[in-house]
């Protein structure tokens, strides 16, 4: 199983730790792609219109700085730098030992600025949205889907593939659609399905936790995944297409 997350939004830097080394991340075919948008937004950071590029407000100037010396940051691993909704309701830190390196090998973060992550891999904090579109490697989304296509097809060979992005960090990457299931959030509200972002990434955050600590064999198919999904939320899954991946409903009471 392989289970596929988005980055925060917001991070929070390491207080200390080792300095980047690209050498210590998962994928290192990844490594050219990941120096041309490093230095390419450090270039960008450090320009006059860093905010209008980065899609980001002059109260983020820090974060920005922050930017343009990430070689020199101190790092952490991805699960600490990366904060927020879904990856408090994943609760890593409090995962059994056991459970934290099984986390480890299942969960790969997309992101703007590396492509893809382990979960462990040291990085530093920074700012960069996929959606961002960057001087030489133009929109993000465009350009990692090149490199991250061969890269993670074979990564996940047969794996079921559950992927909780957003579909800004979806379009990095599209797995084989018979063998990944899309996750989908919805509330129940006055008799319709609504998308409540919070409540979607806090639930995503739940069911990876819930999918990494659960006990019995992994689920193998999108059916097994329902299944294991039907034992704490009330789901559907519908099926893929050529072109899109079975879709996993979670209904959440209104």
């Amino acid at each position: 199983m392989l289970i596929l997350l988005p980055p925060s939004e917001g991070k929070t830097p390491a207080a200390s730790g080792p300095a980047f080394d690209p050498d210590q991340l998962h994928f290192p075919e990844l490594n050219d792609a990941r120096k041309q948008v490093l230095a390419t937004l450090a270039e960008v950071s450090a320009a006059a219109d860093a905010h209008t590029v980065l899609g980001v407000g002059p109260s983020l100037a820090a974060e920005i700085h922050r930017n343009t010396v990430l070689q020199d940051q101190p790092c952490a691993e991805a699960h600490r730098i990366y904060t927020g909704v879904l990856y408090d309701a994943l609760g890593y830190a409090t995962l059994t030992p056991a459970l934290q390196r099984r986390a480890d090998d299942a969960v790969v973060v997309i992101s703007g600025l590396w492509g893809a992550l382990g979960f462990s891999d040291p990085i530093p904090a920074y700012r960069l949205s996929m959606a961002a579109k960057l001087p030489e490697t133009g929109k993000l989304a465009s350009f990692w889907k090149e490199h991250l296509a061969p890269v993670l097809a074979e990564h996940a060979a047969e794996q079921l593939v559950v992927d909780c992005r957003s579909s800004t960090y979806a379009a990095a990457w599209s797995p084989d659609p018979a063998r990944a299931a899309a996750v989908n959030v919805f509330q129940v509200r006055n008799g319709k399905r609504t998308v409540v972002s919070h409540f979607a990434k806090h639930t995503r955050g739940e069911l990876a936790r819930h999918l990494l600590s659960r006990a019995g064999a992994e689920p193998q198919t999108p059916e097994q995944l329902l299944a294991a999904t039907q034992e704490k939320w009330h789901a559907e899954l519908v099926p893929a297409t050529a072109r899109k991946p079975f879709q996993l409903n979670i209904i959440l009471p209104g």
